[in-house]
């Protein structure tokens, strides 16, 4: 394989085309698809007997992967996976039902939404301990962030860091 170059101009050993899928493990198939098709809103197919993938918002998947009983331990805080919301509303809205409905669905681990790493988010995991963002992004998710380059400081840790406006709660006059 020879070397390829980036977007950037920059040389890679790998040629690499597209980021295309993430693992997430499941204790129990059954139960996790009915959360990622109706408390979540993903799509869902099952391509195999132990496994399911899933998609929101594009071509990227998640294959989802039947665990032995008792291997299963808690995802990572910082291993957690990203969904996009539009605005802060929105983030509050999607906490108010994670909160309502989280016995339903065995949700646990739920932070309160605030400003971190540049956007305005919270936390949760699921029934199969993998963790959750719900966070205020423009289309293109973290794009924007990544558009920006690389950073200086506390860089985009920071909670005076510049968010996209269209993800900022609209102020009254």
């Amino acid at each position: 394989m020879n070397e390829a170059t980036t977007d950037t101009g920059k040389k890679s050993t790998l040629n690499l085309k597209f980021l295309s899928h993430g693992t997430l493990e499941s204790k129990d198939l059954e139960f996790t698809r009915r959360f990622y098709e109706d408390f979540m809103g993903f799509e869902v197919i099952q391509p195999a007997k132990i496994a399911l993938w899933i998609r929101l918002g594009g071509n990227n998947i998640y294959a989802v992967v039947q665990t032995m009983p008792g291997r299963k331990g808690e995802m990572t805080f910082l291993n957690h996976n990203g969904v996009d919301v539009e605005t802060e509303d929105d983030v509050d809205e999607a906490h108010r039902l994670v909160m309502r409905d989280a016995e339903k669905w065995k949700l646990h681990k739920i932070s309160k939404p605030a400003v971190q790493h540049g956007t305005y988010s919270f936390y949760f995991w699921d029934c199969d301990d993998n963790a959750w963002e719900i966070l205020a992004n423009p289309p293109g998710g973290y794009s924007w962030l990544f558009e920006k380059g690389d950073q200086e400081g506390l860089g985009h840790m920071s909670r005076k860091f510049e968010r996209p406006e269209s993800t900022r709660r609209k102020k009254s006059p």
